[in-house]
């Protein structure tokens, strides 16, 4: 396992975080992923208020293990709020059931709209002005504008981001918090980033003699800028995989370089002339749909065959709230307003419908809520 110092928290974390979200079966099952995680020299554990049981089950876990309180790092998430009163609240009942003194990193979780970044200061800096937390930041499924901004204010450590090679829209957000040494903690980088440890078999073949799934994570893992990546484990097996690469992270080397390109070549030759390059020109949509996020999962459907990455992602509009926001695309009236902007002329209607036919299916919702 490798460690890197987690921006200017002075942390040094293994680059491979547990997520605890998906292991909630019960109690046993968090004991045995956690002793699985900790032995494999997994340092930082993150949890969530909004995770079910799963501080519950973190914090007796811990203490089942007898972990010393100084070998792990701990990061819960509470979502934002205007009320001081009701964050120091909720901080309580996190620290209760985590059966600790105080934690390591407290995440505001989800800044997700500009309204949730301007309670940030009035419902956060209390609880952190009484000690109990240590280091303070947030995870965000919002625009890059919006990231931008709440990095900007300069009031956090760190950030939990979106960002993998299939995704890399929020570039700009990790290079600003590299310039301003925050820590970077990369999100699902298996699941969201593709639903690689399920590919398509095109997309297994355009990555050979790689998987799909070491591209990314060492695409990630080679990126300086980038302190962790979570991992999240249902059961101590699916730690296995992933933390194969736990040492390797160097530099890309000239061969994945290569077939990075070669992936890009691919994807634009497949696409033709309705390749969106997400520039983001055609926003904002009168009907409230989120094209460039619904062209991207076209791009990699039609690209890569990743339909169904495309359709876990795309049923998740009108589903998910501000954690996913935007209408489908059959809401499209072709009413022609992003037409103009859009620097490669495509034809943003007939595309938006054409996603639709592809990838619309039953709704879904975040896994915490099914």
């Amino acid at each position: 396992m490798r460690y890197r110092r987690f921006g200017k928290t002075n942390l040094l974390f293994s680059v491979f975080s547990l997520g605890t979200m998906r292991c909630l079966v019960s109690e046993l099952t968090a004991t045995q992923v956690i002793s699985q995680a900790v032995t494999s020299g997994i340092n930082h554990l993150e949890t969530a208020r909004g995770y079910g049981k799963s501080e519950q089950y973190v914090g007796q876990a811990l203490k089942n293990l007898s972990i010393p309180r100084e070998q792990v790092y701990i990061t819960t998430k509470l979502p934002p709020t205007p009320e001081a009163g009701l964050m120091a609240l909720w901080l309580e009942e996190s620290l209760e059931r985590l059966q600790l003194d105080y934690i390591d990193c407290l995440a505001i979780h989800g800044i997700n709209t500009w309204e949730h970044l301007e309670w940030v200061e009035k419902g956060c800096m209390q609880a952190i002005a009484e000690g109990k937390v240590r280091h303070l930041g947030f995870s965000t499924h919002g625009s890059l504008e919006l990231i931008l901004a709440a990095i900007e204010t300069n009031l956090f450590e760190f950030v939990n981001l979106h960002y993998y090679y299939f995704n890399r829209r929020n570039d700009r957000a990790v290079e600003l918090a590299a310039q301003k040494d925050l820590g970077v903690f990369i999100i699902s980088p298996a699941d969201k980033a593709g639903r690689l440890y399920t590919p398509p078999a095109q997309l297994e073949k355009l990555c050979q003699p790689f998987s799909p799934l070491q591209l990314n994570y060492r695409f990630l893992l080679g990126d300086r800028r980038i302190t962790t990546l979570s991992v999240g484990a249902a059961n101590p097996e699916e730690l296995i995989a992933p933390l194969k690469f736990a040492a390797q992270d160097y530099p890309l080397t000239p061969e994945e370089l290569q077939i990075l390109q070669d992936l890009e070549t691919h994807l634009a030759h497949t696409l033709g002339t309705d390749r969106c390059l997400q520039c983001y020109e055609c926003l904002p949509c009168p009907e409230n749909i989120n094209i460039p996020e619904v062209l991207r999962l076209r791009n990699l459907a039609v690209g890569y065959n990743m339909t169904e990455y495309g359709q876990y992602r795309y049923q998740m509009f009108e589903n998910a709230g501000h954690w996913f926001p935007g209408n489908k695309g059959n809401k499209c009236t072709s009413c022609g307003d992003c037409l103009p902007k859009c620097p490669e002329k495509l034809d943003i209607p007939k595309l938006l419908l054409d996603t639709h036919e592809r990838l619309n299916g039953n709704p879904r919702r975040r896994l915490w809520e099914e």
